[in-house]
């Protein structure tokens, strides 16, 4: 066998891809909350029973784009050479991320990103689905330190809350400069030097927030 996917799954993939491409068109042009299941159905030339067979909800059409990111950084830990902390890791997966302008990293300027990003903060059912994300990311990521770096249940669930959040915070940041007009170019090295400053507070244990005045 050569391991390609058959007839049954190619066709599978092309559907689903129908859907996902006529939905996020539609709610681009429209918004989110104005599109019904029903036009996305009609557009994709599907039935809506079909439409939920492989998208359970309406925020389901939106955040499956990212779902390989909710285990990403589990994966970087996983994979990460010997001798290389987990948070070192994290922190150059991070920043190769800036690099290559990817768009989880908040550092991505292309027009449908920018208005995909400002569609998911705008509707309070896709902001709740992605604090869902989140907390899928920290869980996944808390198993993997426990898994590859002997450490403790409580200490990789508080680790993990605080790699994630940086790495939000850092992306959040990032997809602000942009939505107020500014160039992902522009915007690189100072992306670059939150980053920096950000991981530089986790690998210090937070000692660098300097003591009551």
């Amino acid at each position: 066998m050569d391991g390609k996917p058959g007839l049954r799954e190619r066709k599978k993939q092309r559907t689903h891809a129908a859907i996902s491409d006529a939905a996020i068109a539609l709610f681009l042009e429209r918004g989110f909350n104005q599109v019904s299941v029903a036009e996305v159905a009609e557009a994709a030339e599907v039935s809506k029973r079909t439409l939920f067979a492989y998208f359970p909800t309406k925020e389901d059409l939106v955040v499956h784009r990212l779902a390989d990111h909710e285990t990403e950084l589990a994966g970087v830990v996983r994979a990460r050479p010997p001798g290389t902390t987990p948070l070192t890791a994290v922190r150059e997966h991070f920043l190769a991320g800036l690099r290559e302008r990817d768009p989880i990293t908040g550092l991505n300027d292309h027009p449908q990103v920018l208005r995909l990003t400002r569609m998911i903060q705008d509707a309070p059912t896709l902001v709740a689905r992605m604090d869902r994300f989140r907390a899928a990311a920290e869980r996944a990521l808390a198993q993997a330190l426990r898994e590859t770096a002997d450490t403790p249940e409580l200490t990789a669930r508080l680790a993990a809350v605080q790699i994630v959040g940086v790495r939000w915070t850092l992306a959040q940041d990032n997809a602000d400069h942009l939505a107020r007009g500014e160039s992902a170019d522009s915007r690189s090295a100072g992306a670059v030097a939150d980053a920096e400053q950000g991981f530089a507070l986790l690998e210090n244990g937070l000692r660098d927030l300097g003591s009551r005045h």
